[in-house]
Order: structure tokens, then C-alpha cells, then sequence
């Protein structure tokens, strides 16, 4: 699968307000201002005036802008979660041990990188800084699976060292070295020198680092 498909993870925006729903609405507003400028574009003002309440409204459900930011936060996490899970539900379940582990985390890193070129600003926003610095990402940032996208990745290591590809010794922080490399390449994609670089040429220079971190674990 190409990187350049755009995942269908988030839930639709909604166009107009309605009463009773209105976290559900500054929320969808949010996201779609992450995702045409990033984090920094989420300002509770903003959200308000497209949802069509006043300010003072959007106070009762969110304290300050950061508070709106860490909800986006999570509905972006979620959304790359889901583009993991949907990359891993299409893999064959009748492979070899061995070979479904590697194929496992083949999904998980391709999705990411997909995830990343298709919704750059989402992407930028899920791995914003937060008070969360320890690769927790936490509850309610998770997809269907009930995992988050680091838990997704440990997960698939997990199951390389079960099928005998990992060695149980270098099992420990191996999620941490697999995600830095896929995560430096995303941001070389998007905002680094490898900005631009067209879909195939990003898809197979993914494949050849995904292949590296496979062989390196």
C-alpha cells in the first residue's frame, strides 16, 4: 500500500452545532484547524467562531487553549491507532510465525508513515510535547484495539521476540529504537530536506528503513 492514501480514521466534521454536543463540535473544529496548520493552529477562539458560539461558551468544557489541544491531541493519536490497525487488518493470518511477526511490523511502521505524509498537520499535532514524556501515550488516545500507536509497536516487537526473530536480550527498548528511526524519517518527509519527494520514492525509501529496523532489532 502506498503512504499517500489519507486514513479515514477520524470521525466526520460535523457543519453545524448542535445543542447539547458542543466538546463534540470545539473538538471537531480543532481538528480541522490541526490539520491544515498543525498545533499551533488550534486556538479556542477560533474553534468557537467556527462552531458559532461565544467564547465565554467554549469555557465550560475547555479551561484554556492547552485543554482543547491535548483533545485534538488524543482524536489525532487516535487516528493514526486506527491507521495502524486498519494496515494490520489486511495482512494474510496464514504465514509462518516468523513471517507474520515481520509483517506485522512492516504494517505498523508503514502506516505510520502514511499517516504522516497524508495528514501532516494531525501527525505533527498526535507527538506535539506534553506532560507525557515517558513513550506512555495514555488512555483514550488509542484505537479500536484499545492500544495506542506506541503500544501498537510494542506489541508487534512483542511478537517478533515470540516468533524467535528477536532475541529475548535485545527484546528491552527495542520499540524505542524502531520508533525514532520511522518517526526521523516522517519528519524529514514532511518538514525536513525530503520535503516533496514524490509518493513512490517516499514508499520505497520507507521500506528500505523499515527493512533496516527489522534487521537491526
Amino acid at each position: 500500500m502506498k503512504l499517500n492514501n489519507v486514513p479515514d480514521s477520524l470521525p466526520p466534521a460535523r457543519s453545524t452545532y448542535r445543542h447539547g454536543d458542543l466538546r463534540r463540535a470545539l473538538v471537531d473544529a480543532g481538528i480541522e484547524l490541526a490539520r491544515d496548520g498543525g498545533p499551533d493552529a488550534v486556538v479556542l477562539r477560533e474553534a468557537t467562531r467556527r462552531v458559532g458560539v461565544v467564547p465565554n461558551a467554549a469555557y465550560r468544557h475547555f479551561g484554556s487553549r492547552q485543554e482543547l489541544l491535548l483533545a485534538v491531541r488524543e482524536a489525532a493519536l487516535a487516528a493514526a491507532a486506527g491507521a495502524m490497525e486498519k494496515e494490520l487488518a489486511v495482512l494474510p493470518c496464514d504465514q509462518a510465525p516468523a513471517d507474520f511477526a515481520r509483517a506485522q511490523l512492516r504494517a505498523i511502521g508503514t502506516a505510520y508513515l502514511r499517516f504522516a505524509l497524508a495528514e501532516p498537520g494531525l501527525f505533527r499535532t498526535a507527538f506535539v510535547i506534553s506532560d507525557e514524556g515517558n513513550g506512555e501515550l495514555g488512555a483514550g488516545k488509542a484505537g479500536a484495539s484499545g492500544l495506542d500507536p506506541f503500544q501498537l509497536l510494542g506489541k508487534a516487537i512483542d511478537r517478533l521476540a515470540d516468533a524467535g526473530v528477536l532475541d529475548p536480550a535485545r527484546r528491552p527498548n527495542a520499540e524505542y529504537l524502531a520508533w525514532s528511526a520511522v518517526h526521523g524519517l516522517a519528519l524529514l518527509l514532511i518538514d525536513g530536506p525530503l520535503r516533496g519527494m514524490d509518493a513512490e520514492a517516499a514508499h520505497a525509501l520507507g521500506q528500505q528503513v523499515i527493512d533496516m529496523v527489522g534487521r537491526g532489532l
